[in-house]
């Protein structure tokens, strides 16, 4: 993802000055980085491999209660570091919210159900759940026929006022709609606006089975696709599909799929994000065997209605292990507008901006070192530096969510984004990663081999940023081997 577009010359001058006038106890006064601080081989050798400039890499190595750190390169300059940002969202969230917070969507209904049929209105109201996902769905249409309905004979009402979204155009970031990251958040997030498209090879008849989930209303999808011819290599099948998601009622698929690839899944986003859930909701209900004479549609839940039932969230806890773990853009975006909507009754970007903001200032006590634009980090605009963030780790590692908060990352070589990347630290290293074309960037806590815990930070932004990944697990196996010398 390009990152071609920087702050305004007034932003980084302002950053830049007021990064380089903090002094923090935990982190040590702020001296001067000559630029010959020798870096570990093994990075200064990956990082000229990558053809990348050691002026490209901010790194900060400190111990998780040290004020003096054992590295620090570039600590004060403001950096994009990609989905590294969710770090901060997901801690604050944690802090403010604690780590048993949970998501209501309740339900209400305009009349009482009489013989099986509801002659009235049904009430969804959205509050930012970020995992309302297709089996939660399945179990709310569900409690919803328990009522006693069978037949709605009036609409499908959802209330989506809880958020205050400006218009999004999921092409804008990168050119790829139906991808889902690209999905703007919403305060009735069903299945992350995703489809998941499922193909079975049948090599008697010569095709592959299509299915697909969530059943969506309203939208046309081949049930098969013909088999590439007999050999073809699995390779880029997705690309052999020639898929058409540009229509909101049709999904095309004119290409074939290879039999050597046995049964995959597709996760896509189809066109028309802001009818999806509309057309999730009547497409389940129907598959449910439930009947709708009206439709579903946008609308206010009236003052005054109590709910029927309601569909509670995980909790907390475990939708932040998600968002590290998976990297989940849409749903620290949903995260982020709760915090506002918490604080203020009404989750918006920039209310959500100030409200991370303040906590930011008060807790980390860094003003002018964050730049969190939409808080997940799939951003050109974000902004922070590595002494900054690696200030907030060190407190979190002290604070009361420290288990919850560090359990949530990525462990090396083990599990979610850094299942791929074994190294020296493979099971001692609990590390968040954030990748835009020109950025790649790690950080979180380390395990040395002397029993000691080091906060990693490191961030490069540079053309050649994701070809210097390996300098970066470079570092981390450094980090890990603390004894030398």
């Amino acid at each position: 993802m390009h990152v071609s577009r920087f702050l305004s010359a007034r932003r980084s001058l302002c950053l830049v000055a007021c990064a380089a006038a903090f002094l923090t106890p935990a982190l040590g006064a702020r001296e001067a980085q000559p630029a010959a601080q020798p870096l570990p081989a093994a990075v200064e050798a990956a990082l000229q491999r990558a053809k990348v400039p050691r002026e490209a890499l901010a790194a900060v190595v400190i111990d998780v209660e040290g004020a003096k750190p054992r590295l620090s390169l570039q600590g004060d300059v403001p950096a994009n570091p990609a989905s590294v940002m969710k770090l901060v969202t997901t801690y604050a969230a944690l802090e403010m919210l604690g780590p048993a917070f949970t998501w209501e969507t309740p339900v209400y209904l305009d009349a009482q159900p009489q013989g099986g049929s509801l002659r009235g209105n049904v009430y969804i109201k959205g509050q930012g759940d970020p995992r309302l996902v297709v089996e939660r769905l399945w179990l709310l249409m569900r409690r919803l026929r328990a009522q006693g309905i069978s037949v709605i004979v009036g609409d499908i009402v959802l209330d989506r006022s809880a958020f205050a979204v400006p218009a999004h155009d999921a092409a804008l970031f990168d050119g790829e709609p139906w991808r889902p990251y690209n999905v703007a958040p919403d305060a009735l997030l069903l299945n992350f606006k995703s489809l998941t498209l499922g193909f079975v090879p049948d090599e008697a008849a010569g095709v592959a089975r299509v299915s697909h989930e969530p059943p969506l209303a309203q939208l046309e999808l081949p049930d098969s696709v013909p088999l590439a011819p007999a050999g073809t290599a699995c390779g880029d099948w997705r690309a052999g599909l020639r898929a058409d998601f540009t229509q909101a009622s049709r999904l095309a698929l004119a290409g074939s799929y290879p039999a050597a690839c046995g049964e995959r899944q597709w996760n896509v986003a189809p066109a028309d994000p802001q009818g999806y859930a509309a057309r999730a909701i009547e497409g389940m209900w129907r598959e449910l065997g439930g009947k709708l004479t009206g439709q579903v549609r946008d609308g206010r839940v009236p003052a005054g209605l109590a709910p029927a039932f309601s569909t509670t969230s995980p909790a907390l806890a475990e939708v932040v292990r998600d968002i590290n773990k998976y990297s989940n853009n849409v749903m620290t975006q949903q995260l982020f507008l709760t915090l506002a909507l918490q604080r203020t009754g009404q989750g918006s970007p920039q209310a959500a901006r100030d409200v991370l903001g303040r906590w930011w200032d008060e807790r980390v006590g860094l003003p002018g070192t964050l730049v969190v634009d939409n808080g997940a980090g799939l951003s050109r605009e974000a902004r922070i530096s590595a002494r900054a963030l690696a200030r907030m780790l060190q407190l979190a590692w002290a604070s009361p969510v420290m288990p919850e908060f560090v359990s949530s990352m990525p462990i090396m070589g083990v599990d979610g984004t850094l299942r791929r990347r074994p190294g020296q630290a493979s099971g001692t290293a609990h590390l968040k990663t954030g990748t835009l074309r020109d950025v790649t960037a790690i950080a979180g806590y380390v395990l040395g081999a002397s029993g000691r815990r080091h906060v990693l930070v490191a961030i490069v932004n540079h053309p050649n940023a994701p070809a210097a990944r390996p300098a970066l697990d470079a570092l981390v196996d450094w980090a890990r081997r603390d004894t030398e010398k």
